[in-house]
């Protein structure tokens, strides 16, 4: 027979624990609250119920933690939610096994951006796991709301103290002011976008917190390289031992494409007869196959190429490591920098003076889009005010063919003339 008192506090408190096995104590006012002493002198209140025919426990709380007071109100919340034919166990379960976000972001890197280009697939990951996760790792996937995205996004949009990287000691550097990052925050602001859209999907919460982010202003940065100073990056590529890295430096000046595609190049994409260079969904933005019609100065590279690659190798720059391309140049690029005194321009620039020496000869928008692989034209929009120049040159031209010409016009008296 089931023990039942009134409990009070001295009750659970004198409580002796039983040496072979745990034990409650009902209480005679509410129904199936009770105190559980356990052989290792701990009590928690408890509630026994039953619901559709199958007999419950559920724990309440611990005592000293949870009073008889309130262990007794709980209690009687607890017996109005079954009245109503609710099971408060129920709740309790699917929360614990409702997902959360670090399984959401596991989820959402391995489903969806395995799928995605290296490099940012790489990225994403180091948003989720570096901007994300350490704020929302243990949330519940239907917890985070707008205004948490909004929060967190503006955090991230103010940047962090970073170290100087001017000094050579770890241990001594100090501490740079935090720089303002809008761009990163716009980014992981898309991501997350994607993963909560991915979430519905799934099944994980009905709606998207982060359809309709506040996105903040980028000022997209553009360098391009003026004449003299390609020529002096020309004569310093020239002038270089390492002329594997200064033919990758070239061919990105020559052809437009990401240093990535140039490194990961491989003999066999090259048409030299139709002077074509194919890339593979494998090294493009894009995910998409690149074809791209080819100066003659970069199929003489590639010949080049071919004569001081050994045979058999299929990578047009080759690395250190045996049967894989070459993974870095970015030492070398500081080199030449200082050497051309371009020390403020990116690998990358090289990719917009190609698009502004295009503009410069005449080339359309649309053009430009495609050899740059660029997917969405406003992408190419970019380069829009580039054009400014050749259109001038077109309006001077109208504005002479139709300029008025002065005509001498003799007058009556001799020695009058007008014009």
């Amino acid at each position: 027979m089931a023990r039942r008192e009134r409990l009070t506090e001295k009750l659970v408190r004198d409580a002796v624990p039983a040496e072979s096995k745990d034990y409650q104590i009902f209480d005679d006012q509410i129904r199936g609250l009770a105190v559980r002493v356990n052989r290792s002198g701990v009590r928690a209140f408890t509630l026994d119920y039953r619901f559709a025919g199958r007999q419950r426990r559920m724990t309440i709380g611990r005592w000293p933690e949870w009073s008889v007071t309130a262990a007794r109100e709980r209690a009687k919340e607890l017996r109005r939610e079954i009245d109503l034919g609710e099971d408060p166990l129920a709740h309790r379960d699917d929360y614990r096994e409702a997902p959360r976000i670090e399984e959401l972001i596991e989820r959402y890197l391995r489903e969806h951006c395995s799928k995605l280009a290296p490099t940012n697939a790489s990225d994403q990951a180091s948003m989720m796991y570096k901007l994300v996760a350490p704020h929302w790792k243990n949330r519940l996937v239907t917890e985070i709301t707008k205004a948490d995205v909004e929060r967190l996004l503006a955090k991230i949009a103010q940047g962090r103290a970073r170290p100087h990287k001017d000094k050579p000691n770890n241990r001594a550097r100090k501490l740079q002011p935090a720089r303002p990052t809008p761009i990163r925050a716009n980014r992981t602001g898309e991501a997350l976008r994607k993963m909560f859209n991915l979430a519905v999907e799934w099944g994980m919460r009905p709606d998207n917190p982060a359809s309709s982010f506040y996105r903040r202003v980028e000022n997209a940065r553009e360098r391009f390289l003026t004449k003299d100073e390609i020529n002096r990056l020309a004569m310093a590529l020239d002038a270089d031992e390492d002329q594997r890295a200064a033919g990758i430096i070239r061919m990105c000046m020559l052809t437009g494409a990401r240093v990535g595609e140039v490194r990961q190049a491989r003999f066999e994409q090259f048409n030299l007869d139709l002077g074509i260079w194919a890339k593979p969904a494998s090294t493009t933005k894009q995910r998409k196959v690149h074809r791209v019609p080819i100066s003659e100065d970069v199929a003489a590279i590639v010949r080049q190429r071919k004569i001081v690659v050994p045979a058999g190798n299929p990578w047009l720059f080759p690395g250190e490591i045996p049967g894989q391309p070459v993974k870095e140049i970015r030492r070398f690029w500081r080199r030449i920098q200082r050497e051309a005194g371009i020390e403020d321009a990116r690998i990358h620039d090289l990719r917009h003076t190609f698009a502004s020496l295009l503009v410069s000869g005449g080339a359309s928008l649309e053009m430009i889009g495609k050899l740059l692989g660029h997917t969405q034209m406003q992408t190419t929009q970019r380069y829009a005010h580039l054009l400014d120049a050749p259109l001038r040159a077109g309006l001077d031209a109208v504005a002479d063919a139709v300029r008025p010409r002065l005509k001498v016009v003799h007058g009556m008296h001799d020695g009058q003339r007008s014009a």
